[in-house]
């Protein structure tokens, strides 16, 4: 995997960087959730990625305001 990564170049890199880093942009300028709420969320799809963001554009916001 890792020689894959290497060989994809500078462009292959800075794609992936940026669907890596997608759901974090997303999720930083969504108006659904703020604050604390928000860190908690951004915090969560570093630990379990994409799959938190799929609960975060079908779930959030948690509490009602």
């Amino acid at each position: 995997m890792f020689s894959s990564i290497m060989s994809m170049g500078a462009i292959g890199m800075a794609l992936v960087c940026i669907v890596w880093l997608l759901p974090v942009v997303l999720i930083l300028i969504s108006n659904k959730t703020s604050g604390a709420e928000k860190l908690v969320w951004i915090c969560l799809l570093f630990l379990f990625s994409w799959f938190i963001w799929i609960l975060y554009a079908l779930l959030a916001p948690i509490s009602k305001k």
